[in-house]
């Protein structure tokens, strides 16, 4: 809908008032989005390889759209509440009440996790601009419901990729708001984040516990030679699968069909378990992905797609007015919370990861401008 009301500007044709920083974003999203091109046409992907990369370039008019004509902060804070809301309630129907072991959503446990928590943490970013308003504690509430809400569909979830990057997370949030706040509430933060995270793991419903204690297994037994093909066995296993492939081809890289085959030549040598091997697409980590199959300019694309935006987010983190502090605070979000993601899966390789981040993207740097107008 983005997309197609875009189409609006080649009839008003809006004064954007463009500058270096919107060009750097839109050439990051369209260097990215190339690159994936280029792999598909060259590694005989078809348009089914198409399909994902050209989203960053149908972001682009979405975000100018909304730089023309940018929304109500009140409407883009209640979307991310009522979807984090959505996220987590459905999370915890499937969790407490049909009692699977993880919540999947609608999709596959992982996305479904991660993209929960993402909700949940802006929700956090957007507490400043809540702060702001006239009925300023009505919206702190709304927005606090919907971050432990994302964060318990997170939870629920036990996708435990979405839980490493917390810190820095929290480090973030400190840098944008924790400067600004006196010491007893930076006290009771504190308290209620660590009484938090210890009552997660302490309660049995919340399925932390065992996700935190099968992790550590996992980790003992592949050290030992025991297991190669479980949760983490099998990405210490792709990833050492990966990196041989790199160090092949380190410049162009495999491409989608060649690193598959590539895999499975290692499988068949036994240096990457066989099962492993033929089971998986990706080394479930983004960069590690974007190396092995884009060459070392992929990986520099897929670094800029992330480092860019946050870099230019990230020098309004003190911004005086909360409400373009908390999208900066929220764009610096997006890009941890995605460097995050891909540290145990190639978050972008799924239809939901790219329409996410994306979108996201467009519409927070979109607003952001947008608030630095006169």
């Amino acid at each position: 809908m983005l997309l197609l009301g875009s189409s609006v500007m080649l009839v008003k044709r809006p004064g954007l008032g463009l500058d270096r920083r919107d060009l750097a974003i839109m050439l990051a999203m369209a260097a990215y989005a190339a690159v994936g091109i280029a792999e598909a046409w060259w590694d005989g992907q078809g348009w089914s390889g198409v399909d994902k990369p050209i989203r960053f370039v149908l972001a682009i008019p979405a975000m100018l759209l909304v730089m023309a004509y940018p929304p109500r902060l009140s409407w883009l804070w209640s979307g991310l509440v009522i979807g984090a809301i959505g996220a987590g309630s459905w999370a915890g129907w499937q969790k407490l009440v049909v009692g699977v072991e993880r919540a999947t959503g609608y999709t596959y446990v992982i996305q479904f996790g991660n993209l929960s928590m993402l909700l949940g943490i802006l929700c956090l970013a957007g507490l400043g601009w809540a702060y702001a308003q006239r009925h300023r504690h009505a919206w702190l509430t709304f927005l606090a419901i919907g971050a432990l809400f994302g964060i318990l569909g997170s939870l629920f979830s036990g996708s435990r990729g979405g839980w490493v990057g917390i810190p820095f997370i929290l480090l973030v949030l400190y840098r944008g708001y924790g400067r600004h706040l006196p010491l007893r509430l930076k006290v009771a933060a504190a308290a209620l984040v660590l009484g938090g995270a210890a009552l997660v793991y302490a309660v049995p419903q919340t399925g932390v516990q065992p996700r935190v204690l099968k992790a550590f297994e996992d980790i003992e037994r592949y050290a030992e030679g025991e297991s190669r093909t479980s949760s983490l066995g099998a990405r210490f296993e792709m990833w050492k699968g990966a990196t041989r492939l790199i160090m092949e081809k380190p410049v162009i890289g495999w491409g989608e069909n060649g690193y598959r085959q590539g895999m499975e030549a290692l499988g068949d040598e036994d240096i990457v378990h066989p099962r492993v091997a033929e089971k998986y697409g990706h080394p479930h980590n983004e960069f590690l992905n974007a190396f092995a199959k884009r060459g070392v300019i992929g990986l520099g694309v897929l670094l800029a797609l992330y480092l860019v935006p946050m870099s230019l987010f990230g020098r309004e983190l003190h911004a005086p007015d909360l409400q373009r502090r908390s999208l900066a605070i929220a764009g610096v979000l997006l890009s941890v919370a995605y460097i995050d993601f891909g540290l145990s899966q190639a978050f972008l390789t799924h239809n939901s990861g790219v329409m996410m981040f994306a979108f996201l993207l467009a519409v927070l740097w979109g607003c952001f401008r947008a608030t630095g107008r006169p």
